[in-house]
């Protein structure tokens, strides 16, 4: 699994709501710009980041002075606050399975591609892929949720099922919808890549600024399985699925690096407490 460039919106988002959620006080932007710059992300990169967060209604920015702050907005919390659920949750345990898929098939025009992409994106999140081009299934979808997004994104022309599989199963098996062999092997990459940090970890050879980096990293990496894997019921995959291995080793070295992550949080925000912000380089 090679590295992704980072994301400085969505890194951003990241560190908020690890290591400032919960806190009243908004963190200065010099501190968020020295944040970024850890993973190697430039001053005009994180700015353009927090003005871009800040149009989408995700950050809310105070000035005091010269001093330029920001906090996570509710909108912004309620995101995170779903996300953690479903990342911390997913594979956990088996779910027992009746045997009924979940079906959303719905009807978006190809000239609307933004309502399409939002549509798929939150679909994906959900856990449904693909059966056919306005058809997704999912093994243990909630349609309720399903329901509120098609609300959310503005898609009224669909409809939703739960449904048994015939016994004719060249037609359209719904299990097709994934690439269980491609994901198989992003998971074995997963395990690949991080296995080396649970040593260094272990062997207390981590410092806090490694830690922050490391620990975000696994996070940002985890984070895409449960919108790739469906979790699906046991039936359907192999007795040495690789999910759960990855998920042990992500919650180790996360929840491993917690301490040290948020020292290195504090120590910049600290640095960073006196200074000014320059009116021309606000975000």
């Amino acid at each position: 699994m090679k590295d992704r460039a980072a994301k400085p919106q969505r890194l951003l988002v990241t560190l908020l709501g690890d290591y400032w959620r919960g806190r009243k006080d908004h963190i200065p932007s010099a501190a968020l710009v020295r944040l970024l710059g850890e993973f190697g992300i430039g001053e005009q990169g994180a700015r353009s980041a927090l003005s871009r967060l800040t149009s989408r209604s995700l950050l809310v920015r105070s000035q005091v002075g010269r001093r330029t702050f920001y906090g996570l907005t509710e909108r912004a919390l309620r995101t995170l606050d779903e996300g953690a659920e479903r990342i911390f949750s997913f594979g956990a345990r088996e779910k027992r399975w009746d045997g009924k898929w979940s079906l959303v098939a719905f009807s978006v025009a190809e000239t609307d591609r933004d309502r399409r992409h939002a549509l798929r994106t939150r679909l994906r999140w959900l856990g449904f892929a693909p059966l056919y081009a306005g058809v997704w299934v999912s093994p243990d979808g909630d349609l309720e949720r399903v329901a509120a997004e098609l609300d959310d994104v503005g898609v009224s022309n669909a409809s939703l099922f739960r449904a048994e599989v015939s016994s004719y199963t060249r037609y359209g098996d719904p299990v097709g919808a994934w690439d269980l062999r491609e994901l198989r092997g992003r998971y074995e990459a997963f395990i690949r890549r991080f296995t080396p940090y649970r040593g260094r970890l272990r062997g207390g050879r981590i410092k806090p600024r490694e830690a922050l980096v490391d620990r975000t990293r696994i996070m940002d990496a985890w984070r895409s399985f449960p919108r790739e894997d469906p979790d699906l019921p046991s039936e359907f995959l192999p007795s040495d699925w690789p999910r759960r291995d990855a998920r042990e080793l992500f919650l180790e070295i996360y929840e491993g690096l917690g301490a040290m992550a948020e020292r290195r949080v504090n120590e910049i925000v600290a640095e960073t407490g006196d200074e000014e912000t320059p009116a021309s380089r606000v975000a």
